[in-house]
């Protein structure tokens, strides 16, 4: 093979000179075989490496090694900071739940043995979401700033163990190697957040759970919980009772689409009490998820005024809404009782959300029986306002006062620029990009969730004979996965106004949790790392193979994913 190498005279030298030529050839071929093999030992570890690992989202900075850490029962973990056992038992029950291991908690470090470190750092961080994770054989040492890095260090350990029984040493109990790593992470939008419409269809609280349970293996920080509408009204509000005794329930439901008119003729009800609600509230925020609930005004309001008529514009009677679609049946904006009743619930909404933010919906309100209400007519007189839609900003911006009052902030849909935006309000984008845009100029904060394409009711594969019955739309992976919810045009200090981007699962056609997975998953890890990770970082078929990878997390979890990508080179 080395031939080519020799010198084209070489047997016509002597014995002395073809010896030398030997001895020379010889030593090139070593010099050539070291250089080849630091070679190929470098590649594996800086090209091949991201896609042999399902990190999802990947780090911002990662340098891999080939050692590995083995954990085992004997591993201690090292706590100098009280206020990280709950971070920390989160770990251990991960690792008794899969691996049969609780690790011992001490104070004092070892002169020898293996170990995991927790520590937080004194040192500015990047963000406040920021970790480091440190792998040798022997340690590993996990710092943040705060609590919340901690527990994404966590969240990207558990990601580095081994799912398959065959990756798992049996030797005195059980061996988790985990590849060595050194980490620093950060994510690049600070407000990361998926959606559940539990108006729609009810989902039980161990669903909710469970689902909260997915956004924190993304390092979600967000769960909107959208939780009144046209067809239920899903929260216990003690002050009104007939809101779930009536509201929460439906005669029947909408089979299929719209325009075949057909119904399962049957009772259809659900709602979460205050005791269901605080501990949803409690188990996000164990994992530094935030819930933000969304209560709909002063449209989507059918459910609501089902069970009060009295605030509405016409006095009813009305029922629950058993179809899809606007509902013209509105909160009447000209009545004086109809917020007090809305600032009585919010008031009992706020106290079990201890969130910064209360969504209050303002999308898709139709101004029908606005434009013949007396009362609402007769506001607009008082008040000035040029028409219906300043009767809305008007609307708005009086529930906003009485938010801010209470130390909270509203965040509506991006309909509330229409007339006018309330002076401290946060916008949420979802008819494009171009509402989100404007509000940014305004200096109001946004979070970006445009239908396309981050509504993940909508279909993901264009073969829609083969997939369940959706609303309508095509946002495939991909283009979940390079959404950049920064718009282009705006300045350096407008685009500081967009805080991040948002996945919605609006049910109309998602009758069960089940179906919930298969819309979400795996989009929603698409879009993990489309806000999380640095743009310069993200390969779309590096993130592919890093899914099939992460695939087997997902079928130990028996969750119901969409499998396109499995078919994909």
């Amino acid at each position: 093979m080395l031939l080519h190498l020799l010198p084209n005279n070489l047997f016509d030298r002597g014995k002395t000179s073809f010896i030398r030529s030997i001895c020379k050839l010889v030593c090139m071929q070593k010099v050539a075989l070291l250089f080849i093999s630091v070679f190929i030992s470098i590649i594996p570890y800086s090209q091949n490496t991201p896609s042999t690992f399902p990190l999802i989202p990947f780090p911002k900075e990662i340098k891999f090694s080939k050692e590995t850490f083995s954990l085992t029962a004997k591993t201690k973990i090292i706590l100098f900071d009280t206020s990280l056992r709950q971070e920390v038992g989160f770990l251990n029950n991960h690792l008794k739940s899969n691996y049969n291991i609780q690790l011992a908690i001490s104070t004092v470090l070892p002169k020898s043995g293996h170990f995991i470190l927790f520590k937080h750092t004194t040192s500015k961080p990047e963000s406040e979401e920021s970790y480091n994770l440190k792998m040798n054989p022997t340690s590993i040492q996990i710092t943040a700033a705060n609590n919340t890095g901690i527990f994404y260090a966590i969240e990207t350990l558990i990601q580095l163990m081994p799912t398959e029984k065959k990756d798992i040493k049996k030797t005195f109990g059980s061996e988790v190697q985990i590849p060595c790593a050194d980490i620093s992470d950060s994510p690049q939008y600070q407000w990361r957040s998926m959606h559940l419409d539990c108006s729609r269809h009810f989902f039980s609280k161990e669903e909710v759970k469970k689902y909260i349970d997915y956004l924190a293996m993304y390092k979600f920080n967000v769960f909107h919980w959208h939780l009144t509408d046209d067809q239920g009204w899903r929260i216990e509000i003690k002050k009104y009772p007939l809101l779930t005794a009536i509201g929460s329930k439906r005669k029947e439901t909408l089979i299929g689409r719209p325009k075949e008119n057909k119904y399962d003729g049957i009772t259809y009800n659900g709602f979460y009490t205050k005791n269901d609600i605080k501990e949803v509230v409690d188990y996000a925020a164990k994992r530094h998820i935030t819930v933000l609930p969304e209560i709909e005004m002063p449209g989507h309001s059918t459910a609501a005024l089902s069970a009060y008529p009295q605030y509405s514009c016409t006095g009813g009677p009305f029922e629950t809404a058993t179809n899809w679609g606007i509902k013209k049946e509105v909160y009447c904006a000209g009545n004086d009782s109809t917020f007090l009743f809305i600032q009585n619930v919010l008031t009992e909404v706020m106290d079990l959300f201890p969130g910064k933010y209360i969504h209050i919906g303002g999308d898709e309100c139709p101004k029908d029986r606005w434009k013949t209400c007396r009362k609402c007519q007769q506001r607009m007189l008082a008040e000035k306002l040029a028409g219906e839609n300043e009767l809305q900003s008007y609307f708005i911006k009086r529930i906003e006062k009485f938010v801010n009052a209470r130390g909270k902030q509203i965040i509506g849909w991006d309909e509330i620029l229409e007339g006018g935006l309330a002076p401290n309000a946060a916008v949420m984008s979802w008819r494009g990009t171009e509402g989100g845009a404007t509000a940014a100029k305004q200096h109001h904060y946004v979070v970006m969730t445009p239908g396309k394409p981050c509504y993940f009711d909508h279909y993901q594969s264009k073969e829609i004979d083969k997939e369940p019955i959706a609303i309508g739309g095509y946002n495939p992976l991909d283009s979940v996965y390079t959404y950049n919810p920064s718009p282009k045009g705006l300045n350096e200090e407008e685009a500081k106004f967009i805080l991040g981007a948002q996945g919605c699962v609006w049910t109309e056609y998602i009758p069960d949790f089940s179906k919930v997975e298969y819309m979400s998953m795996p989009r929603m890890a698409a879009l993990s790392e489309a806000i999380w990770t640095p743009a310069d970082k993200r390969n779309y078929s590096d993130f592919i193979n890093r899914l099939k990878l992460h695939a087997k997390t997902l079928d130990k979890l028996n969750i119901n994913y969409a499998r396109h990508f499995l078919n994909r080179e």
